[in-house]
């Protein structure tokens, strides 16, 4: 991908810069990941008006904190008086929502939409900006994902964002209940708004 040069102040540095301190913060091959949703992040944002550093960044640390111990994610939810729910779940929910958190402390990225766009990349929400759904959706296509259908997803992705958060939503849940596992209540009311509507 073409080097981006960042502008907006989003972030105070370069996309080399941030790329840097991402890799220092996750294993080679969740790096790699990360790359990859910001390709697909990138293309997305061309193709709906989003501006492309905002995708760009938000891509590069969504799973910024995705590595990050039980006890640290623990500690941030007491520590910043997130909901105490919170402390029922696990790494999938927080290294969106309370891994915001941690972006905002150690890259000092404050801007609301790039921040709630990592916290709704997992789940979704009701209410989505199109930067939300760049990101959840891209994290869902990139090109290192392999599962049945992602093909088609991606070609959905690249024809309507809308259809492609419905689409991803519904795989998800559906995934989530053949495995019998847990369902987080945001995910539940993403699938209400984004599917059955």
């Amino acid at each position: 991908m073409v080097e981006l040069e960042y502008h907006q102040g989003y972030f105070n540095g370069t996309r080399t810069e941030l790329c840097a301190r991402v890799q220092q913060s996750v294993s080679p091959k969740r790096y790699q990941h990360i790359l990859g949703v910001e390709e697909a992040a990138v293309q997305l944002a061309q193709r709906n008006d989003v501006e492309v550093e905002k995708a760009s960044i938000a891509a590069l640390v969504h799973d910024y904190a995705k590595e990050r111990s039980p006890e640290e994610f623990k500690s941030v939810i007491q520590h910043k008086k997130l909901n105490s729910d919170l402390l029922n779940w696990n790494n999938f929910i927080w290294h969106g929502v309370v891994g915001a958190e941690i972006i905002a402390a150690e890259l000092e990225i404050n801007d609301i939409e790039i921040l709630n766009a990592v916290r709704r990349h997992t789940v979704g929400a009701v209410t989505m900006t199109q930067l939300d759904k760049v990101i959840y959706v891209a994290d869902f296509i990139e090109k290192g994902r392999l599962f049945p259908d992602v093909a088609f997803a991606r070609t959905i992705a690249f024809n309507d964002l809308d259809q492609a958060v419905s689409f991803e939503t519904k795989h998800t849940l559906q995934y989530l209940l053949a495995a019998n596992k847990i369902i987080y209540p945001a995910a539940i009311a993403t699938y209400n708004r984004w599917v059955t509507e």
